[in-house]
């Protein structure tokens, strides 16, 4: 299995099945990525808030890609392990005019520029002081907000909302060792990624996480016997303070509550394709053990809302 890279001026804009691939692998094969922050660059260490004003809202929430994976079709799913994700010595937050759960009340711009320590010591990824004099620390916590495949529909669409395949889905559990699946629906998956977060919390509610470049390592598998992954699917053990690994399936809609019913829905196919469940009982067992979040609530016009169900409630090996 072969080992690719990707570089920073090889991004695009919008997702589209048309724009060529920058790269063609082979399924199981590992790429590194080096990525801009989200503000492709406009935002630096020396940024103020006057800078927001001159932003090119039409060049943020670049990806980088896309990546062409051998044998790859529509109906099939996509796996992808998140190796590893090295975030900058800097990152920044703002308030975007126009941006956030609250953009009407906040209409001012302001930015925060942060500086990022890294611990050094093994397992720790270190911490942003938020305000060191008011004891205010910030665990670093680093992901990719985007991550997704090329739509089957013709057309350039945003890459700022969420999509069923992906995209902006800015979920904080995405971190090194989470492993995401989306379902594909061209050929060669056509696999993109960007938007580096050093930290940030479910839903992103003023609409920016602590922004900045990152280099992120995934490795690509396609795999034939998922279909009922039909929005983006992960599994994470950083989804709690405890470490319990999650399976989490999500809904991608522009109306919340549908998003969540589609949620709990996707999950009550999994455990019936994978446990064997009738879909009466995967209801109560969801009901009884699993949790909704708000993972993604600002990237209009979708929303990501999650279904997490801890995998230490299935204590034999599935048959």
């Amino acid at each position: 299995m072969s080992i690719h890279s990707v570089k920073r001026s090889q991004c695009h804009l919008a997702w589209d099945n048309s724009i060529p691939p920058v790269l063609h692998v082979s399924s199981g094969d590992t790429i590194s990525f080096d990525c801009l922050d989200a503000s492709n660059g406009q935002i630096t260490p020396s940024s103020t808030p006057s800078t927001l004003a001159t932003l090119t809202i039409s060049s943020l929430d670049q990806v980088n890609g896309p990546v062409h994976v051998a044998s790859a079709r529509p109906g099939d799913t996509l796996r992808v392990d998140v190796l590893d994700v090295q975030v900058a010595e800097w990152g920044w937050s703002a308030l975007i005019p126009g941006f956030g759960l609250l953009a009407d009340e906040y209409p001012a711009p302001a930015l925060k520029i942060w500086s990022l320590l890294h611990s050094g010591e093994e397992g720790e990824e270190g911490y942003a002081w938020f305000d060191e004099e008011r004891g205010i620390r910030i665990p670093l916590r680093p992901f990719a907000g985007e991550m997704g495949v090329a739509p089957g529909k013709e057309g350039a669409h945003s890459t700022i909302p969420p999509y069923a395949t992906g995209g902006n889905v800015d979920t904080k559990h995405l971190t090194k060792g989470s492993t995401l699946y989306l379902p594909v629906e061209v050929e060669g998956a056509l696999f993109s990624i960007g938007d580096g977060h050093a930290a940030q919390g479910d839903g992103e509610v003023c609409g920016t996480a602590i922004e900045t470049p990152m280099k992120v390592t995934v490795r690509l598998t396609v795999i034939k016997d998922k279909p009922y992954v039909k929005t983006p699917h992960f599994t994470s053990r950083n989804a709690h303070p405890s470490g319990e690994e999650f399976y989490t399936t999500t809904g991608v809609d522009s109306d919340i509550r549908e998003a969540a019913r589609a949620a709990v829905r996707h999950m009550i196919e999994f455990l019936g394709a994978e446990y064997g469940l009738t879909k009466p009982d995967a209801y109560i067992l969801c009901s009884v053990a699993g949790d909704l979040r708000m993972h993604e609530v600002v990237d209009m016009p979708n929303y990501v809302i999650g279904f997490m169900l801890p995998k230490s409630i299935f204590t034999k090996a599935k048959a």
